[in-house]
């Protein structure tokens, strides 16, 4: 079992920066393959970003590419993401998620577009960006 809690989101407006953190513990086996998606009302949950540490590899949606970034600290066992340049279209609920196992790099970024393949999830934060 592992645990996943999400903090750092908020309300900023448009243009804007904000960090979302993750902390987990638990399972050592979801350390390899981490994401952040989100879910905006009446809409469908959607892959963010993914990271493979193993290779070091992030991904990303194409509509945050550039203005997003996934990392992983090690010691502080804390995946962040790193969001700037914040549109109105990207408020949302967004949830932190590891997966067990080491699918590979390719795998893992499938879960961009198919969010089920993660194992365990945290309860969400909130991100409003304003007009």
């Amino acid at each position: 079992q592992a645990q996943v809690v999400e903090s750092g989101g908020g309300s900023v407006q448009t243009g804007g920066s904000l960090r979302l953190s993750c902390v987990l513990s638990g399972d050592a086996s979801t350390r390899s393959c981490m994401g952040w998606f989100r879910r905006a009302p009446g809409k469908e949950r959607e892959g963010v970003a993914t990271y493979y540490s193993i290779t070091h590899s992030p991904d990303y949606h194409d509509s945050v590419k550039g203005r997003f970034t996934i990392s992983h600290d090690i010691v502080r066992d804390t995946v962040y993401l790193q969001m700037n340049s914040l549109k109105p279209e990207d408020s949302a609920m967004y949830y932190c998620a590891v997966r067990t196992g080491l699918p590979g790099r390719d795998r893992c970024a499938s879960a961009l577009a198919n969010p089920s393949q993660m194992t365990y999830w945290g309860q969400g934060t909130q991100v409003t960006v304003a007009t």
